[in-house]
């Protein structure tokens, strides 16, 4: 092994002991590696914090008058001793590193995965490393050519610059969605943000790794994106096969939140019921590339689909999305596609997320903010979740403090997207009075319902699918009166919606997640 390996070398975070039981954080004792990895810190937030604090730094320095010929001399004098100071901070690392057992074992390990396909993944997986330098267990352009590969799905297309140059306000909604906008939107994909949290990043994987026998896996999209997943298998869980389907031959695939992660994230409610489980992380987010626009976030979520079908061995029918907060846009976009799947669930979602930006932004930039969500980040989870005609559930967080106004559960979003899909799949039921009739039902949070009232409006149901099917849109009550039709709103409601009382962001308890009710015939 050469020095230039060492230099080169991926970032070491962890070392597991043999089958992944016990393992220690890799903290090297070496001087210089010590303060290599120091410098190159401080170096990397300096550099963050100049890139998103770029427009005040450029106005300063123009005010100054830096951007001047005269100026030249001076900046290229900084930027030089900049790059100075990173190269001997990289050699010190290298130098410090190759004196270090740990991690001249990684590199062994590394160089050997290299010659040696069957043993890249076991030898490898004793580490924990730098996901930039994994080898790609999946690439989805492998099953191109698949038989029995679906229909390529429809993605959305982000619009090019030149498309967005029609009129100022057109051109303000592209610079501002495409430099601050998405971050806002999305801020678990700012690099500051990620290098504060990578500790606890690195400790919740390693939980799952050690506890789970979680088995991390890295996934090349069609946009050329690899994205960085965990799963885990409890198909063959003695616990798993207690419960009445068997819950581990279920895949829960999990689809975080704008700050969500899988490390910590919300597959801890599936995994407490022994579902087998696949958590991923949006474009932008720790391990995985790219950005997390809705184009590149649908391209994501169809390779994590495509793993667990053709690698993982899940048939479709055995999927359950679970889509927790914006992650819902994502779950809802896939059960599109995918409508042969098993359920939907989705907890604290709402229904356009241009009702949420708006009161976030000055009025006088609410045009602006309306290009920008419509045109390049128009998550309307509502009128998308039309073309899903499956089982789905929705949880609603009763103090949420996100997508509710001052906490008030009557503007709660979710509200919204819930008689919005009852009132596309039952619309002789779901006429303006019972809209009404529901807002108002809504308002406050549910309360247990009559069993006999839940009793008889599941036979008039059933009776109804047996000699109609059950194919959305569901016609009945044409001739209900309206207090047939509140009630069967009501029942209708509760079947579909479950409150948790909790704020937005606490962990979902395992007996609010279900199955979503289907209709039986």
């Amino acid at each position: 092994m050469s020095l230039i390996n060492f230099i080169l070398g991926p970032k070491l975070f962890r070392e597991y002991a043999i089958g992944g039981q016990g393992s220690k954080l890799y903290e090297s004792t070496m001087f210089l590696e010590i303060w290599g990895e120091k410098i190159l810190g401080m170096l990397s937030i300096a550099y963050n914090i100049g890139f998103y604090t770029s427009p005040f730094i450029c106005t300063f320095l123009y005010r100054r008058g830096y951007f001047v010929t005269e100026s030249i001399s001076s900046v290229a004098k900084l930027t030089t001793g900049i790059g100075i100071l990173y190269i001997i901070s990289v050699f010190m690392r290298g130098v410090g590193r190759s004196q270090s057992p740990a991690y001249v074992r990684f590199i062994r390990a590394l160089e050997m995965s290299k010659s040696s396909a069957t043993e890249s993944k076991r030898l490898l997986s004793l580490f924990d490393f730098d996901f930039k330098y994994w080898k790609v267990d999946f690439d989805v352009k492998s099953i191109e050519g698949d038989d029995k590969k679906k229909n390529s799905p429809k993605f959305n297309k982000e619009k090019s610059f030149w498309n967005a140059t029609k009129t100022p306000c057109d051109f303000l909604a592209y610079l501002a969605i495409h430099s601050f906008g998405i971050r806002m939107i999305y801020p678990g994909s700012i690099k500051l943000l990620q290098s504060y949290l990578s500790g606890a990043l690195n400790d919740g994987r390693a939980q799952l790794i050690e506890h789970q026998r979680a088995e991390r896996n890295k996934i090349h999209t069609r946009d050329g994106n690899d994205i960085d997943t965990i799963f885990i298998d409890n198909r063959n869980n003695k616990e798993a096969k207690m419960y009445d389907n068997n819950n581990g031959n279920s895949l829960v695939i999990c689809s975080e939140g704008n700050s969500g992660f899988y490390e910590f994230g919300i597959l801890s409610t599936p995994l407490s019921l022994k579902y087998s489980v696949l958590g991923w992380n949006h474009p932008g987010f720790a391990g995985s590339t790219g950005k997390p626009y809705p184009s590149q976030d649908e391209n994501a979520i169809d390779a994590v689909i495509q793993f667990a079908i053709h690698k993982l061995g899940f048939p479709v029918e055995n999927l359950i999305f679970y889509g927790w907060s914006i992650g819902g846009y994502s779950s809802i976009w896939a059960a599109t596609q995918y409508p042969e799947i098993k359920g939907l669930v989705l907890d604290a979602t709402f229904d356009d997320l241009l009702y949420l930006a708006l009161p976030q932004m000055p009025q006088s930039l609410s045009g602006i903010v309306r290009i920008a969500v419509r045109d390049y980040c128009n998550l309307h989870n509502e009128e998308l979740i039309k073309n899903y005609k499956g089982p789905v559930a929705l949880i609603r967080r009763v103090h949420d403090e996100i997508i509710a106004s001052e906490q008030r559960i009557e503007t709660n979003r979710g509200n919204f997207l819930l008689l919005g899909i009852l009132k596309t799949r039952f619309p002789n039921i779901f006429q303006s009075r019972q809209i009404g009739f529901g807002k108002m039902l809504l308002s406050k949070p549910l309360e247990s319902a009559a069993p006999q009232l839940e009793v008889d409006n599941l036979i008039k149901i059933t009776s109804y699918v047996s000699v109609n099917g059950k194919s959305y849109p569901l016609m009945i009550g044409e001739n209900f009166t309206d207090e047939e039709r509140n009630d069967m709103a009501e029942f209708l409601i509760r079947r579909h919606f479950r409150d948790f009382k909790s704020d937005h962001c606490s962990p979902l308890p395992g007996e609010y997640f279900n199955v979503p009710w289907d209709i039986s015939i």
